[in-house]
C-alpha cells in the first residue's frame, strides 16, 4: 500500500509539472501562436505500438522541407498543434522464430507461437508545445505444437483481450533551429489493464497479456532535419510498482510407496517487484518523393535494477517481452496532408531470455 501511495504522489507531481508548463510559459506560447499555421507535428507484446503523429515539418533554411508522419515505433519530438486531434491505428502480427537463451544464443522456440497486436492511439494538442495521447491495445496470442504440454496434455491454446493502457504527456522544451534539434520531455503512466492474474496453465502462457504493475516512464525525445534525412531519438527510463500475483507451486507429498513426489499444484500469493528498464530508440526517414518516405528504425530495451523501493525479484523480460536490439525497415505513403499509411517489418536481432520475433506492421494516421 505504501508503494502505491508513493507512486500516486509521483504521478500527481509529474502530471502537475506537465500541466503547469503550459500555463507558465507565456513567451513560448505567444511565439508558437504566431507559427501555428506552419508547424504540424507528430505524434504488447513484442512491438511497442505507437510513435507516428500529425506530421513532422522541421524548420530549416531551405524552402522545401519534407513533411512526414514520423516513425512507426519510435516517438516523435514535435507535439501536435493546439486544438488538433489525430487518430492512429496500428496492426502487428508477431511470429516467434526462436528463443533467446540466458547466454544470448538462439535456441528452439519449442512450439509455434504468434501474436496479433492492434492498438488505437488518440492524440490531442492541449496547449502550444504540449500534447497528450493515449494508447489502447488489444492482443491475441496463439500457441500450437507446444513441446511442453499443459497439465491435461494441451499442446495448443489461444487467448485475447486488452493489453496495458498508457497515457503520455509530451512537452517541447527546445524548438528546432538550423543547429539545434527539437527536444521534448515525456511522462507516461501505464495501467495494468492486461490480464496477468489467475493464469490458466492449460492456456500455455497465452493468457498473460501484461504485467501487474503500474509503470511510470520519463525521458526525452529529439528530432532534427539533416538534409536529406530526418532523424529521431528516444531515451526513456521506466519504473514499476510492486504487485501481488498468484503462482502455482507443487508441494512434495508421499506416494503409496512412501517416496516424496510432486503433488497437485497449489496457488500461492506472491509479492512481486519488477525491474526497471531503459528504452533507446533511433530512427531515420528519407523522403524519396513528396509522397513516398523510406524509414529505418533501431529499437532497444534494457533491464535495470530498481531505482526506488524493494530489491527486484522478477525479471522484466518475461513479463514485457523485452528485446535489447531490433531493426525495423519500412516505407510510408503520404496519401494526403491528413492521411498516411506506413508498412514495415520488425526483426529481433539480439536478446536474452525472450522470444525472437518477426513482425509485419501496418500503421495508419488521420488528422482531424
Amino acid at each position: 500500500m505504501r508503494d502505491v501511495r508513493i507512486w500516486l504522489l509521483y504521478l500527481v507531481l509529474c502530471g502537475s509539472v506537465c500541466l503547469a508548463a503550459g500555463w507558465l510559459n507565456p513567451v513560448f506560447a505567444a511565439a508558437d501562436q504566431e507559427k501555428a499555421g506552419s508547424q504540424p507535428a507528430a505524434v504488447k507484446q513484442d512491438v511497442q505500438l505507437g510513435g507516428r503523429g500529425e506530421g513532422y515539418q522541421p524548420e530549416c533554411a531551405t524552402d522545401e522541407c519534407p513533411t512526414t508522419f514520423g516513425p512507426i515505433i519510435a516517438d516523435t519530438a514535435i507535439p501536435i498543434e493546439k486544438g488538433k486531434f489525430s487518430l492512429q491505428t496500428t496492426f502487428a502480427v508477431s511470429f516467434t522464430t526462436n528463443n533467446f537463451s540466458p547466454s544470448w544464443r538462439r535456441i528452439s522456440a519449442e512450439g509455434d507461437f504468434k501474436s496479433l497486436g492492434m492498438a488505437m492511439k488518440l492524440t490531442y494538442g492541449l496547449w502550444n508545445n504540449l500534447e497528450v495521447y493515449a494508447v489502447i491495445p488489444y492482443i491475441h496470442n496463439w500457441a500450437n505444437n507446444v513441446q511442453e504440454p499443459g497439465p491435461r496434455g494441451e499442446r495448443a491454446a489461444d487467448f485475447g483481450g486488452m493489453g496495458n493502457i498508457n497515457l503520455t504527456f509530451k512537452y517541447r522544451l527546445v524548438e528546432e533551429t538550423q543547429t539545434v534539434p527539437t527536444v521534448s520531455a515525456i511522462f507516461t503512466p501505464s495501467f495494468p489493464t492486461g490480464h496477468f492474474r489467475r493464469l490458466n496453465p492449460g492456456r500455455l502462457g497465452m493468457d498473460q497479456l501484461g504485467g501487474g504493475s503500474y509503470n511510470f516512464t520519463t525521458g526525452l525525445n529529439v528530432s532534427k532535419y539533416l538534409s536529406p534525412f530526418i532523424v529521431y531519438g528516444n531515451l526513456w527510463y521506466t519504473m514499476g510498482t510492486a504487485y501481488t500475483s498468484t503462482e502455482d507451486r507443487s508441494p512434495l507429498v508421499r506416494d503409496e510407496n512412501g517416496d516424496l513426489v510432486e503433488g497437485d499444484a497449489v496457488s500461492t500469493r506472491v509479492r512481486k517487484y519488477p525491474r526497471d528498464f531503459v528504452t533507446v530508440n533511433l530512427a531515420a526517414e528519407y523522403p524519396m518523393t513528396k509522397k513516398w518516405i523510406a524509414l529505418l528504425e533501431l529499437t532497444s530495451t534494457w533491464e535495470a535494477g530498481r531505482l526506488i523501493g524493494h530489491k527486484a525479484n522478477v525479471a522484466a523480460t518475461p513479463l514485457l517481452n523485452l528485446v535489447p536490439l531490433s531493426i525495423f525497415p519500412g516505407i510510408e505513403y503520404m496519401a494526403t496532408d491528413k492521411f498516411s499509411l506506413a508498412l514495415g517489418v520488425k526483426i529481433d536481432l539480439v536478446g536474452k531470455d525472450a522470444p525472437a520475433n518477426i513482425a509485419p506492421v501496418l500503421s495508419m494516421v488521420y488528422v482531424f
